[in-house]
């Protein structure tokens, strides 16, 4: 009797991996071994209800994996050292998630010697470059299979087969795609496919209730954020997921990200992610404060490059290990604490407190005094920072 092919699904126990489960055991015969990676977004009672999903719908076994320290440790802290918004407004959430599902998935596809890879990723986004790519560089000639990619599939087509094989779909779930991990939810639907809708509160999975103005003090550690209020924690995703428990209520860090795919359209989602926009802009605050001029401004260029290099699925490429070296280095004088106020919808920089802050080093205070210097130095040196411009006019006046 001929064995069953087996494959490794990315499961994420959504519509898109669902569907995969009961197509490819149904209408394949495949042996479909689901692996569930968590990256910081399942609690325990809902990785045991998607464990269950998965054998109701024909998987031949579960596996779940938490990634979210080494996600963290290996990936968010240089997000955070170099201030990487995507178009100055997106956290990159899933960008960086995806590519550690990815890791994790070819690791255990090559670990039981599976036929073949699957994801549930449709034709239209970037999630499928980032696991096609990373399956082709760490399980070289795996087949991969994408049936929603390959199908075209809609979600009301995936839920009205679900429905024909005896599966009912909640109509939330059917409405709204929703991504949550230790950087932010992602939320996906009717809305998000036009360019003048926002997303109603009622797509978001966490309600704005708070409504007391809220101050909070940020303590950041060579550039990592360690903890609030006093109050460290043994790792960054301790201190992370404790902040967004407190900042999300206020539905701070939402936001609809347009922003260029990877194969070159223009896409639209909804994001939350109140922990990682107060960390981002607390971090910032504190390195304007810490940080030399010329460190500011090659940070902002290699910050940049280092999310669009995450974002385009290239995390594997040697030259972010390069970057990642620049970007700890530059840490070294990014402690302290940086005070903030939290409002609903809105949130307020405060100002910090540093041993290495700049501002107030004796020198001088901006628009009042100085003392490291006298008005004669200054009349020097704007006379030789003129010279330039003065040769350039001189010399095209002699033309003219």
């Amino acid at each position: 009797m001929a064995t069953s092919k087996k494959i490794v699904l990315a499961y994420s126990g959504g519509l898109d991996t669902s569907y995969c489960i009961k197509y490819l055991t149904r209408e394949h015969g495949y042996d479909v071994h689901a692996l569930t990676v968590d990256t910081g977004g399942f609690s325990a009672a809902e990785l045991e209800e998607m464990e269950a999903r998965a054998f109701t719908l024909g998987a031949a076994s579960y596996k779940a994996v938490n990634v979210t320290e080494a996600l963290y440790d290996e990936c968010l802290r240089f997000l955070v050292y170099g201030n990487s918004l995507r178009y100055q407004t997106y956290p990159l959430s899933v960008s960086a998630e995806r590519m550690f599902q990815a890791l994790e998935v070819a690791k255990y596809a090559n670990l039981i010697g599976a036929d073949a890879i699957a994801h549930g990723s449709t034709g239209a986004g970037n999630d499928q470059v980032r696991f096609d790519l990373t399956f082709q560089l760490l399980a070289p000639g795996m087949e991969i299979i994408t049936p929603i990619r390959d199908q075209q599939l809609s979600r009301e087509a995936e839920v009205a087969y679900l429905a024909e094989h005896g599966v009912a779909w909640p109509e939330k779930k059917g409405k709204y795609s929703i991504n949550q991990g230790i950087w932010g939810t992602s939320v996906g639907g009717q809305e998000t496919l036009t360019s003048h809708q926002n997303l109603p509160e009622e797509a978001w999975p966490v309600p704005a209730t708070a409504t007391e103005a809220r101050s909070l003090k940020l303590h950041f550690e060579e550039g990592q954020f360690v903890g609030f209020d006093d109050q460290r924690f043994d790792h960054p995703v301790a201190a992370v997921q404790a902040l967004e428990a407190i900042a999300a209520p206020y539905g701070i860090g939402r936001d609809i990200h347009v922003g260029d795919t990877i194969i070159g359209i223009k896409g639209r989602v909804g994001f939350a992610a109140a922990a990682p926009m107060l960390i981002i802009k607390g971090h910032h605050l504190l390195e304007k404060h810490t940080l030399a001029k010329w460190q500011l401004y090659w940070k902002e260029q290699l910050g940049n490059w280092y999310g669009m290099m995450v974002h385009e699925g290239q995390f594997l490429d040697p030259v972010m290990r390069n970057m990642e070296a620049f970007l700890e280095d530059s840490q070294k004088t990014v402690s302290g604490d940086v005070f903030v106020t939290l409002h609903p919808y809105r949130f307020v920089l405060d100002g910090i407190d540093s041993p290495y802050d700049m501002l107030g080093a004796g020198f001088g205070q901006y628009g009042e005094m100085n003392t490291g210097w006298s008005g004669n130095d200054v009349k020097g040196f704007t006379r030789i920072l003129a010279l330039s411009g003065q040769v350039q006019a001189a010399a095209k006046k002699s033309k003219s």
